[in-house]
């Protein structure tokens, strides 16, 4: 799915972080627990460098606590990283990213020395809920939207840290086709920028075949149909998103099963798998190695020039007369 969503401001936001990453002893990426890999910024990884990173499951309370430590173990196996998980309903564990930071940085910790934090996330992962707990206080904005910290700020926590605030960041592309319906259906972009519909489809798609006994149980259907299509227009029968006429509103069902998601209601679920991230950065790999073959063909394509066989070889026969004329030309010299 292309999401076309990349403010200004989030234009903006790169820029800064990465002049202000020198002055940055650990990186804090807060991640969605649903989506760890849709949601973990490419960028941030490009510029962390050796720098300690603490990537912060946020809204665990909404994912798969199975998958969730899969997740764990698959980020922690890069070098530097460490995991921890946090929902947005229990302050005293989300206090102890305070603790988590001066293990982390323990040389500077015993010094005098101020310990400089930089939190980041991705737009509507619960970042600025996250802050506001670890200050004891409002600091930052927050809202059920992507985008409502829009401007780089620097708060002191006590006890010798401070913290970095940097707005929600997307990044210009998505290589991956998959992560924009997850970032969609999560929440993390803005709805104008996304269609319900084409959402709604791949979460069905997705639901019905991981988590059949929650949709069945949600939507009180007994036997789960094998395609999305179907599911969703049951599922419209049972929740009465129809049109006159009895007809199925795809609109208003996958309104319906999008927000549910969202929210809790349809159970404890994540969106993706390590596994299933191996397969598709496999599946990636080979689309940008046909890209370039392509590209590489279309190149030699346009030296050639568009010529057919029979044309091809009048050329070729040209060239060697030319070539036969030169020759003797240069002998008579």
């Amino acid at each position: 799915m292309a999401v076309h969503w990349f403010p200004g401001h989030m234009h903006k936001a790169l820029k800064e972080i990465k002049e202000a990453l020198s002055q940055v002893d650990i990186l804090i990426e807060v991640l969605d627990a649903r989506i760890p890999y849709s949601s973990e910024n490419p960028e941030i990884a490009k510029i962390r460098g050796d720098k300690p990173c603490l990537k912060i499951l946020n809204k665990a309370d909404l994912a798969d606590p199975e998958m969730t430590a899969k997740w764990q173990a698959h980020l922690e196996a890069e070098r530097g990283v460490k995991t921890f998980t946090t929902s947005t309903d229990d302050t005293a564990k989300t206090k102890q990213i305070i603790e988590l930071i001066r293990k982390t940085c323990a040389q500077k910790d015993a010094s005098v020395k101020t310990i400089n934090a930089m939190i980041m996330g991705i737009p509507n992962v619960g970042k600025s809920t996250l802050i506001n707990i670890l200050a004891d206080r409002v600091i930052a904005k927050t809202g059920n939207e992507p985008a409502v910290t829009k401007n780089q700020q620097r708060i002191n926590l006590g006890s010798g840290i401070v913290l970095f605030d940097t707005p929600g960041v997307l990044w210009p592309k998505l290589e991956n086709p998959n992560t924009g319906y997850r970032l969609a259906a999560s929440g993390a972009v803005k709805d104008t920028a996304m269609e319900y519909d084409d959402v709604g489809f791949y979460a069905a798609d997705y639901l019905i075949k991981a988590y059949p006994e929650m949709m069945k149980e949600r939507f009180k259907i007994d036997q789960l149909p094998n395609t999305e299509i179907e599911f969703l227009e049951l599922a419209a029968a049972k929740r009465g998103a129809l049109r006159a006429g009895g007809r199925v509103n795809l609109h208003k069902i996958c309104e319906v099963l999008i927000n549910e998601l969202r929210s809790g209601k349809l159970g404890r679920i994540t969106l993706e798998t390590p596994d299933m991230l191996i397969e598709e950065k496999k599946e990636m790999a080979e689309v940008a190695a046909k890209k370039i073959s392509d590209k590489d063909k279309r190149k030699q394509k346009f030296k050639d020039g568009s010529l057919t066989p029979d044309k091809k070889d009048r050329k070729e026969k040209r060239e060697e007369k030319r070539a036969e004329q030169s020759a003797r030309m240069k002998k008579r010299t």
